[in-house]
């Protein structure tokens, strides 16, 4: 048995407590297997490691309640409990989502999520048809919403796969580039044919885009179109104007998920224009089926100084800010 101590600072021992240790007593009802007691302004724990935990989660979850509030009541602690509980049973359903692997690569490899908040997109993906996945380079968003378009191919759960993106560019033009719109795109998706390289053998993806089961295409060719039984994937979608958004959220037919990814903080678009991105989150944002998740340097997957340049550049940002 272990035993973790919680010291009282700072706060009327009755108010937390409760009348004879009543708040203390209703968490203690909920972990029966472990013990709590009380004792002058110490609280302490005594069971397993995994318990523990939750039951010092929820005291810290108390004393933060208390000093915003002034008070705890019997519905607080109920709450906090149910609250818990729900937690820990979707922080276990990512650890098993981490565990499974999305598909085998060309190379035997499994892809899988490796993050907890690429096994959160991953399972957001599951049960909305619409996902909105945002955060830096380098956090594996794009890279894990391909190979659940591919997943969902080879399951035969979608008939095509469409990925595209705005042909806005950082800080660079297009216009030395040889070629058709789409020749001038294709070199900034180098990165979802990368991806497809990856999950999907040379030959077999060769006959996939010949027969446009997997398109790759800019945002300007998909106006006009409904797109149903497929798998559809923005990139880079904080370059949006909120029309083309607009309009590439109302391509979504019968049978179809989509997958939106972007970066808010390296919008490239002229400094007048609002991002169909940032639009779309704030207008969407309380309809059922569309989820939103964030990824962050915690999430970056690439050589291990990309964590360290991301968080540097996002200090200096918000020192500039304040």
């Amino acid at each position: 048995m272990i035993e973790k101590i919680i010291t009282l600072e700072n706060i009327p021992l009755v108010d937390f407590l409760g009348a004879e240790n009543s708040h203390i007593k209703q968490i203690a009802a909920a972990f029966p297997t472990s013990k709590i007691l009380s004792r002058g302004n110490e609280i302490r724990i005594q069971g397993q490691t995994p318990e523990i935990l939750k039951i010092n989660a929820i005291i810290n979850a108390l004393l933060t309640h208390y000093h915003k509030f002034g008070k705890i009541t019997p519905q607080n602690i109920e709450e906090l409990i149910v609250q818990n509980d729900k937690e820990q049973k979707e922080s276990s359903s990512l650890e098993k989502i981490r565990e499974e692997v999305i598909l085998y690569g060309t190379k035997g490899f499994g892809i899988k999520p490796r993050t907890q908040n690429q096994a959160l997109m991953v399972k957001a993906s599951m049960e909305n048809d619409l996902v909105f996945a945002l955060g830096p380079a380098g956090t594996g968003k794009t890279y894990i919403a391909v190979a659940l378009a591919v997943q969902a191919l080879k399951n035969k759960q979608v008939k095509k796969i469409i990925i595209t993106r705005p042909a806005v560019e950082a800080g660079e033009n297009l216009g030395f580039l040889p070629g058709d719109l789409k020749e001038k795109v294709d070199p900034y998706l180098r990165p979802i044919y990368d991806a497809l390289d990856d999950m999907i053998q040379a030959e077999k993806l060769k006959f996939y885009l010949e027969n446009r089961i997997i398109e790759i295409a800019p945002l300007a060719y998909m106006r006009g179109r409904t797109l149903s039984d497929a798998f559809i994937l923005l990139d880079e979608a904080q370059n949006t104007t909120p029309m083309q958004m607009k309009m590439f959220l109302t391509r979504m037919g019968a049978n179809s998920k989509a997958i939106v990814t972007g970066d808010q903080s390296q919008i490239d678009l002229p400094s007048k224009q609002r991002s169909g991105l940032t639009d779309a989150l704030r207008i969407l944002k309380d309809i059922e089926g569309i989820a939103v998740v964030e990824l962050d340097a915690r999430d970056v997957v690439r050589h291990r100084l990309v964590k360290a340049i991301i968080q540097a550049y996002d200090k200096a940002e918000n020192s500039r800010e304040n």
